[in-house]
């Protein structure tokens, strides 16, 4: 597979002098694509029904005429004042009853009706403008949808949504009442009409309103998408993607990747790093190269999200990082610069991964407007920023490298959305997150130098694997327990894996409910950050722990008197949120029995392989010696296998 770098660009905001230099200089340092409009509609719609495209075509045409491909975005990421005119009514409603504003972007509601006809009308224009013109390559809908909040409305259209939703989902208020346990409080309607959205009430709502609430919203999130790309198709053969996020859970984006050829994310590793850090020193000693998982485990769940359409192994996804930091951001609390090398590490590490294109956010830093303070390759000046030089480094060394293809990986780890929000719904206890708790198992597989697959919830075929990992997973899906059942490698569970059936009840059996495992949690607690319960041989739990109830052989016991980790021939059970030493040990332990060559890696250093070579990345601010290799700070370093 052919990797190649781009970069975002806004020609509508620089002088149209200075296009032709521009593609000249983005040819020149290698770059092949340019993502552009995504943020256009006023120029390309300035008035109601008026359309400006000449600005546009001549844009497409200077890149074009240099080689590069564009990346043309849908603009109904920022409708233009005059759509908010017409639909005052379109804007989200936040939990509190408050309406959300013009003056930034992602101003709307994805219930709402008369905005998704605004949406579709340009979208038909624009795609009937460009869908078979030379220069466009791929297509992108929207951007960042559920950037800021928005994914979650308590507005008019999404209540009536919501009343339609249900109706069509449960066909009587009696189902309903049933499904969600409606006879506690006296909560039972005897319409849909009076069901409500789930805020504003006395105390906490019914956790099942809330689920059903949250798979609502993102299946309105789904409808939206496809709006776009049935009508981009209707005349267009490019390949369409959507720009996701990090850490971003409030829609299943499985389900809006079965709609994409290309899943993309934008990455901005040092943000990522101040806004969600694992704790103040990962912070501290990461602050200018990022969390050295984070990005790898989002490259990894992106490509298999891009796995979705066809349906293909999750080694096979077609995925992009559509946004690579190259420099300071502006919307962190703190907003520090990358160490040099930073920009090509973060590169590679994509492309190892499997992306198929990294694109710089962005190409020249804007002097003006909210994100003035964001680095780009070029300074507001028009002179290179560092990453420029780095940009062009990885164009060379790409030239030179053979094509390459992901290889399989021997351990995955499932990943599901709706789990994230059964875990917001009811945490149970203030410190459990549901991305927390799979990045942790994820990061300490890395740490023993294993590749990783993410797979989606209802994956159906684990051939190939030798072990496969779903802590956390509310609801196991049918095709994921015929698969399990099926599986001959090594199975690890817990903790809270299967512990809710899909009406968000707890099942009986008890769970985890898993044939094969005789084991039953009796009961669970949840910790304050000073408690922990330390197991046998070294290592504790910390925020969960469930009581087990067991005729499973007891791998590790806890110093409460009940089992830490269980096992019943190859299906392993943990009890409980492990620290990093109680985590090191169970996923040793696990893979050594599934016959996983493992190995310690340094601080900060982490591996991938691909069908034909190994890549190290060195995260830390000082080299790292390891098996005869010495990778520079900040460094990358690639041997063939």
């Amino acid at each position: 597979m052919k990797r190649t770098l781009g970069v975002c660009y806004y020609p509508e905001q620089w002088p149209e002098s200075q296009w032709e230099d521009d593609a000249r200089r983005m040819a020149e340092i290698g770059l092949t694509w340019v993502r552009i409009g995504e943020f256009a509609w006023s120029r390309i719609e300035p008035e109601p029904g008026r359309f400006d495209w000449d600005w546009l075509d001549r844009a497409i045409a200077t890149l074009g005429r240099h080689g590069l491909r564009v990346v043309l975005g849908t603009p109904t990421a920022t409708p233009p004042i005059w759509v908010l005119e017409k639909l005052p009514d379109m804007l989200a409603v936040d939990e509190f009853g408050r309406s959300r504003g013009f003056g930034s972007r992602r101003h709307y509601d994805f219930s709402h009706q008369g905005y998704r006809q605004e949406s579709a009308r340009i979208v038909t224009a624009v795609a009937q403008r460009y869908g078979r013109n030379p220069h466009i390559g791929a297509w992108q809908t929207d951007n960042e949808y559920a950037c800021h909040d928005t994914v979650l409305s308590y507005s008019p259209a999404a209540l009536k949504g919501f009343r339609d939703w249900l109706a069509s989902k449960y066909q009587s208020p009696q189902a309903l009442n049933r499904a969600w346990g409606n006879v506690f409080w006296s909560m039972e309607y005897s319409s849909f009409d009076q069901v409500g959205l789930p805020n504003l009430t006395v105390t906490e709502a019914n956790p099942a309103h809330w689920m059903d609430f949250r798979r609502y919203s993102s299946d309105m999130v789904v409808e939206f998408n496809r709006i776009q790309t049935e009508i981009l198709r209707k005349y267009s053969d490019a390949p369409i993607a959507h720009n996701y996020m990090g850490k971003i859970t409030e829609f299943d984006h499985f389900a809006v990747g079965a709609d994409l050829e290309i899943a993309s994310w934008d990455a901005y590793p040092l943000g990522h790093l101040a806004v969600f850090g694992t704790s103040d020193a990962v912070k501290r000693d990461y602050v200018r190269q990022g969390d050295p998982d984070f990005q790898a485990f989002h490259h990894d769940l992106y490509r298999a999200v891009g796995a979705m359409r066809p349906r293909r192994s999750a080694a096979q996804g077609r995925w992009w990082v559509m946004e690579q930091q190259p420099g300071p951001v502006n919307w962190a609390p703190y907003n520090p610069d990358p160490l040099p090398g930073m920009a090509r590490l973060w590169a590679w590490e994509a492309f190892a991964h499997g992306a198929e294109a990294v694109c710089y956010f962005r190409w020249r830093q804007a002097p003006f407007a909210q994100e003035q303070m964001h680095a780009g390759l070029l300074r507001p000046d028009d002179k290179p920023a560092p990453a420029y030089a780095e940009a062009a480094q990885v164009a060379c060394e790409l030239a030179e490298m053979p094509e390459q293809g992901t290889t399989r990986a021997k351990v995955a780890l499932v990943f599901d959305y709706a789990s994230a929000w059964a875990w917001k719904v009811q945490p149970q206890g203030k410190g459990f997150d549901y991305v927390a708790l799979a990045l942790h198992l994820y990061r300490g597989l890395r740490l023993l130098g294993l590749s990783v697959d993410i797979l989606p919830p209802d994956a159906d075929d684990l051939s190939g694997y030798r072990l496969v990992l779903a802590p956390g997973v509310a609801t196991l899906s049918d095709p994921l327990k015929a698969a399990m059942a099926r599986f001959d490698g090594h199975i690890l569970l817990g903790p809270r894996t299967n512990s809710k059936t899909p009406d968000f009840a707890t099942p009986v059996p008890l769970p985890p409910a898993i044939p094969g495992l005789d084991a039953v949690i009796a009961r669970v607690e949840s910790l304050p950050p000073e408690v922990t319960v330390p197991v046998d041989g070294g290592g504790s739990f910390s925020i969960w722990r469930e009581k087990l109830e067991t005729a499973a052989k007891v791998v590790i016991d806890g110093s409460d008197g009940f089992p830490a980790l269980v096992q019943s021939e190859a299906i392993h059970y943990l009890a409980g949120w492990p620290d990093d030493v109680l985590r090191d040990r169970v996923l040793a332990h696990v893979s050594q029995l599934a016959g996983l060559p493992t190995t310690a890696l340094p601080e900060g250093l982490r591996c991938r392989e691909t069908e034909t070579h190994r890549f190290w990345f060195n995260y830390g601010a000082q080299p790292v010696a390891f098996q005869g290799m010495t990778i520079p700070a900040a460094g990358v370093h690639w041997e063939k296998l």
